[in-house]
């Protein structure tokens, strides 16, 4: 029998409406209160440029209708879908780099004609979906034949993905792969000889990685070497950061960003401009608001029925938490610019509807499951 327990945490038996229509109220509202902030932050940071906000809420209606779409499906659907969405991906990926649209130096987008796409957002999908699918087929904890399947279906796309170059779309989409291998029982042994194995590889990652990457990571250690360069984003983005104190300078009085000090405001540094203006106090809000999100998204893959469905929420929630962290340390300084949006808040509907498809994902797993009562 599944227990609950009270606390805004808690799981309970969907009943009416909820049921029917397959939504997680406490998620919806909690993805309701993200993208008023989205908006609010959006309109500050594109100089109270209307259109720009409208154009963000259509992307916000239509990452909600995916999200609602995919809750209504039960996970055992997307168990038979995750292999060949990842082999349509790993076509695409290919495709990318022998036709792909090049922009800014990166070769990332395929162009269908209507409109023009990342196949490395759709894999962000396809990943958890094709490595819980395999190892809730095999026997727990996998043998090392099972992991090096295992681990070769997580590089093949991330490798593809980092010769575009996206370095940091590549470390996501790994991550999403390996959290799941990492909690299907890996054996101690195992994890020792893969970091090994990771140490011992990143001499000859530093050596093929691209030289404008090299820079970010130079600048990370020392970004006043080059403060009109390659640090000048984060210098920028902790100067932002930094004057907005205690309660900020107050909503649209941003200087780092109304002066247009600060680059990418709407998309990758997009918390600087929400720390300049609603301050510590602001920003601890919508932390608050991710970890509710990510500890709701934690109970519903504990709560899970069976392993696939357990192994894909908990990789949906553990990404999601990457995805947060990464990009709030970058603008900090805690880690490299890497180019990773602030999930749900930034500019960018492909992002946004990815990530909401995962969600809503994360979701079908929590609507779906048979409560066995007393």
């Amino acid at each position: 029998m599944i227990t609950t327990n009270k606390n805004i945490f808690s799981l309970k038996p969907s009943e009416g409406l909820q049921q029917r229509l397959h939504i997680d109220f406490p998620l919806f509202l909690a993805f309701l209160a993200i993208f008023m902030i989205s908006l609010t932050a959006i309109y500050s940071a594109s100089d109270s440029n209307i259109d720009v906000v409208i154009n963000q809420g259509i992307k916000i209606l239509i990452s909600i209708s995916a999200m609602l779409v995919v809750a209504q499906f039960s996970p055992l659907s997307y168990a038979r879908i995750g292999p060949w969405l990842y082999f349509l991906c790993l076509v695409l990926l290919i495709l990318v780099l022998v036709i792909g649209e090049t922009r800014n130096g990166a070769t990332r987008w395929l162009n269908i004609g209507i409109t023009s796409f990342q196949p490395s957002e759709l894999m962000k999908i396809a990943m958890p979906l094709m490595i819980a699918r395999y190892i809730a087929r095999g026997a727990l904890p996998p043998d090392v034949s099972s992991v090096a399947l295992s681990i070769t279906i997580v590089l093949i796309p991330s490798y593809l993905i980092m010769q575009e170059p996206d370095l940091g779309t590549s470390i996501l989409i790994a991550f999403s792969g390996l959290v799941v291998i990492f909690l299907s029982g890996l054996k101690k042994r195992y994890l020792a000889i893969a970091f090994t194995l990771f140490l011992a590889y990143l001499p000859f990652m530093w050596s093929s990685i691209h030289p404008f990457q090299k820079k970010r990571v130079l600048s990370f250690l020392n970004p006043e070497s080059d403060p009109l360069g390659s640090g000048y984003h984060l210098i920028q983005s902790k100067i932002a950061i930094g004057s907005g104190g205690l309660f900020g300078k107050g909503w649209l009085n941003s200087t780092q960003g109304q002066l247009d000090f600060l680059p990418e405001r709407t998309t990758d540094f997009i918390f600087a401009i929400l720390a300049e203006e609603f301050g510590f106090l602001g920003v601890s809000l919508l932390i608050g608001i991710y970890l509710f999100i990510i500890g709701r998204g934690i109970m519903i893959a504990i709560n899970a029925q069976d392993l696939f469905s357990r192994l894909l929420a908990s990789s949906i929630s553990l990404t999601f938490f990457v995805y947060v962290f990464v990009n709030i340390a970058m603008t900090t300084g805690l880690l490299p610019v890497v180019g990773v949006p602030l999930p749900l808040i930034s500019s960018g509907g492909t992002s946004m509807v990815t990530i909401m498809i995962g969600l809503g994902m994360l979701i079908s797993v929590q609507t779906h499951r048979r409560l066995v009562e007393k």
